[in-house]
């Protein structure tokens, strides 16, 4: 109990600068001493949880379209990811076996997969489609995963020398015996609606969206496949700058518009139960003296390692640069974890600026569902968003063709 009444009170110290209720607010959501503070706060659907399910991409997606909703003036909606999974899994499972099994077949999906499925079956609300038929009340994916994986592993084998017509009829028994069959029609707030004319109903739709990322090994301004496992659908994103790409994001979030953002999730500044992302910079060997330069020189590589990413505040973070975000990308140091959808800015106490991202983590952590992302964590991290075509700034769309 002592230890965390004097932990109370450093904290305390350090973020009193604007009243007594505001310290208190920030005591409570912070327990390094960041102190953080929303510049840009956009009002989103509520945070959602994923569980123990691969479908980041069908969560981060679906909020991404339930706020381009709201912002367009329509309701808070809840919609189905699942509807969308349902979907997806079906016509990756079509795709793989097209490919000989050399495609991707995972519980993983892109940003645009979201996009893919409205286009093509269109969406129901949450409340038309669960996608929990098999006695769990939150999404558990492993078995329902192994399944599927089983029967287009075994059609891709062709151990009878060729395909049945049967394989599609058992990847479909699969989905609906865990998900659900997929609804025809449904009733919504007193109207009747098919997947498509709920879709249509809707003030969104695909072609108001872009999808964006930034690496040197195409040219800027145009369009390519983003090389991930998860781009199923092979979809193309618009190779913007570094700098270019974050001015955009920015634009975004001034203008009320979220963003839906593809990161590297694996680095050990990734904090999510602390609520915060960091690249920090790491100690310097030149900067050290006496104990505490013996000190280090006598650990090992592994807790050099874990000495970087212990902080308890601010740090000095890595600059990062056009040429060592794709060294990391070309060195596999950042890789295509997981989707969220960044919903506006913030600082901490010395004035360093983050991106505030919802995720689908569910509530159970210090930020109830967000984590704050350092400005050098996004730009090293990131690798692709989504964001509306009427907030990317006019001379990147000038150039890049957007309209």
């Amino acid at each position: 109990m002592k230890k965390i009444v004097i932990s109370t009170a450093i904290i305390l110290g350090a973020c009193c600068t604007s009243g007594a209720t505001e310290a208190v607010d920030s005591i409570a959501a912070d327990s390094l001493g960041f102190c953080f503070k929303d510049i840009i706060n956009i009002p989103v659907t509520s945070v959602k949880d994923q569980n123990k399910s691969g479908t980041c991409w069908s969560f981060a997606g679906t909020s991404f379209i339930e706020n381009e909703i709201r912002h367009a003036g329509g309701d808070s909606l809840d919609i189905s990811e699942m509807f969308t999974v349902r979907h997806c899994y079906a016509d990756k499972a079509d795709r793989y076996v097209r490919l000989y099994g050399q495609g991707n077949f995972s519980a993983g999906g892109s940003l645009l997969d979201v996009a893919y499925v409205w286009d093509r079956y269109g969406a129901v609300p949450e409340e038309a489609y669960r996608g929990l038929d098999y006695g769990e009340d939150k999404h558990v994916h492993g078995e329902m995963d192994g399944a599927l994986r089983g029967i287009v592993d075994a059609v891709v084998r062709r151990p009878d020398k060729k395909t049945s017509t049967a394989w599609r009829r058992a990847v479909d028994g699969v989905l609906d015996a865990y998900l659900g069959a997929l609804p025809q029609t449904f009733e919504y707030k007193g109207k009747n609606y098919t997947p498509r004319s709920f879709a249509e109903s809707l003030p969104v739709k695909s072609s108001d969206m872009v999808a964006l990322t930034s690496f040197t090994h195409h040219p800027f301004y145009k369009s390519f496949i983003l090389e991930v496992p998860d781009n199923w659908i092979w979809g193309e994103y618009m190779n913007l700058p570094l700098d270019e790409l974050k001015a955009t994001v920015d634009a975004a979030l001034e203008a009320g518009h979220t963003v839906l953002w593809a990161a590297d999730v694996s680095e050990d500044g990734f904090k999510w139960t602390e609520g915060v992302a960091l690249m920090p910079a790491g100690k310097n060997e030149g900067d050290m003296e006496g104990t505490e330069l013996s000190r280090w020189v006598k650990l090992s590589d592994k807790d050099r390692q874990a000495e970087k990413y212990k902080f308890t505040g601010p740090v000095p973070e890595i600059e990062v640069t056009q040429e060592s975000r794709q060294a990391m990308f070309d060195r596999q140091e950042t890789t295509d974890d997981h989707a969220m959808e960044i919903t506006g800015t913030a600082t901490d106490r010395l004035g360093n600026r983050y991106y505030k991202v919802k995720n689908s983590w569910d509530t159970n952590q210090i930020h109830n569902g967000y984590i704050y992302v350092s400005e050098p964590y996004f730009l090293a991290k990131t690798v692709a968003l989504v964001v509306n075509r009427k907030a990317v700034p006019k001379s990147t769309a000038r150039k890049a063709g957007i309209k």
